[in-house]
């Protein structure tokens, strides 16, 4: 990071913003770079990226006060501190390490937008349950994703949990099973309706054992996994007795609860073979001048290794080596993410898909071990 100009509050001294934007003026390049936003305590409460960091900055000045994010950031700012990097593709990972590390309070806190998709999470405890999610902060989940479409995606989930028997009541609530009932004198009522209705399996009220829920929760893991399509099996075995005992209405019903669980199925095998034709070596140019080029080692969406662009037979072998031992180890579940997983695979995708001639600096892992 540069050094950082040290200067009263900007909010009360009117002073601090023209000071800020001198140190800018005077400092800052026409380059990719990450920067951060100190208040007066030295604290840094907001981290950005940029592909051109003199105009990035300067923007916050000039932006409208007070209905602007930016114009209000700026007049919190005590002191800018940045450092450049070879490129946009650098900036952004760079951008979301520094943000998980610090979780500086306007990126954690200030982004009231959301996102446009949406995520199955996995809970963790001792019976999981599967829901949907437009936040993926939750260090002890698992998540699948992300699914566009909310309706559709609630519709579907919801049939996955009843034909399953998996919960769906509130994360905190007490789980009992069978094999523990001897604890309690009386036997204990289920919490909710569904269970009556055959659609849960009542981990609440130890109407089943702790295996039989974690087959059930295998099975809904195998299905948002792409391994098994057993839950649509289920489906299309009620359809077909209804059908058959010419309960015509009760299978129209179960018909529409097919193809709500046939959207995601086929919406988990899009997004695995999506993300399995982002597995490649990136190159990215330094176009900057300061021959800063790197290379990146992407499986699945995930950097899983980077590199200044090896120039001798040393550094060759060195980086063709890494390629290789990512890629004899044994691929992870295609669609199943960690929270920090999910957000970088995130950004990888949207970068190739905001980019799509950013393919053609590619090259599959063989083309690198071929050399």
């Amino acid at each position: 990071m540069v050094p950082v100009l040290a200067l009263g509050r900007a909010t009360r001294n009117p002073a601090t913003l023209d000071g800020l934007r001198e140190h800018v003026r005077a400092n800052a390049e026409r380059r990719p770079a990450i920067y951060e936003f100190l208040d007066d305590g030295g604290a840094v409460f907001y981290v950005g990226k940029a592909k051109s960091l003199r105009g990035r900055l300067l923007s916050y000045f000039t932006a409208p006060w007070p209905e602007a994010k930016s114009a209000r950031l700026i007049r919190s700012t005590t002191a800018i501190r940045w450092r450049y990097v070879p490129s946009e593709f650098a900036a952004l990972l760079e951008e979301l390490r520094l943000i998980k590390r610090l979780r500086p309070f306007q990126n954690v806190h200030g982004n009231r937008t959301g996102r446009r998709t949406l995520f199955v999470k996995r809970t963790g405890g001792a019976a999981p349950k599967l829901r949907l999610t437009a936040k993926t902060t939750d260090p002890d989940a698992a998540y699948y994703g992300p699914f566009r479409g909310s309706s559709r995606a609630a519709a579907a989930l919801r049939v996955l949990n009843d034909v399953l028997g998996l919960r769906d009541c509130a994360q905190d609530v007490p789980m009992l099973f069978a094999d523990q009932a001897d604890l309690f004198d009386a036997p204990l009522a289920p919490r909710c309706i569904r269970h009556d209705l055959g659609t849960c399996l009542g981990p609440c009220a130890a109407r089943c054992s702790g295996a039989r829920y974690g087959t059930a929760m295998g099975a809904g893991v195998d299905f948002l996994e792409g391994r098994s399509a057993e839950p649509l099996a289920r489906v299309l075995d009620v359809m077909a007795d209804a059908a058959e005992r010419r309960d015509f209405e009760r299978a129209a019903v179960w018909r529409e609860k097919f193809e709500a669980l046939e959207w995601l199925f086929g919406a988990v095998a899009r997004l695995a073979s999506a993300l399995e034709a982002l597995s490649f070596v990136y190159l990215v140019k330094d176009l900057t001048g300061h021959r800063d080029d790197r290379v990146y080692l992407i499986r699945r969406g995930l950097v899983l290794a980077e590199a200044a662009l090896p120039r001798t037979p040393i550094e060759r072998l060195a980086f063709a080596a890494a390629v290789e031992r990512h890629a004899d180890v044994p691929a992870p579940a295609l669609v199943a993410r960690s929270a920090a997983e999910m957000d970088h695979v995130l950004l990888v995708t949207s970068w190739f898909r905001q980019h799509p001639e950013a393919f053609e600096a590619t090259s599959p892992y063989v083309d690198w071990l071929a050399r």
